[in-house]
């Protein structure tokens, strides 16, 4: 009997407060193809709290676009720079959060 090579979508995020990377995968067995893969740019978003709901949004649309199964999140960078990290943290928070919501029950990373 041959094992059947089960297909998955990951979506890996570069977390930032001025520029997000995202990227999305497909595997399928042991190899990998990339799906999309783009940067989040916040730069002209001069308030902090509106750049965090603008990439809440982005998070969101990417899972309702792509129906990942997983997602990856790049582990912060710890600097001197208290601030920097607190901002980066709040940023890293709300990508982690997109994919929980209720307006998304359909991808696996709901559950």
């Amino acid at each position: 009997m041959l094992k059947q090579d089960t297909e998955k979508i990951i979506l890996g995020i570069d977390p930032g407060t001025t520029l997000m990377g995202y990227g999305v995968i497909r595997v399928i067995g042991n190899k990998a193809q990339m799906v999309a893969m783009g940067v989040i740019d916040l730069r002209k978003m001069p308030d902090p709290y509106l750049r965090l709901g603008h990439i809440f949004e982005r998070v969101a649309g990417i899972i309702e676009a792509y129906l990942p199964d997983e997602m990856a999140i790049e582990a912060p960078f710890f600097g001197k720079n208290v601030q920097s990290m607190l901002k980066l943290g709040r940023a890293q928070g709300v990508a982690i959060a997109a994919p929980s919501i209720e307006t998304y029950p359909y991808t696996s990373m709901h559950r």
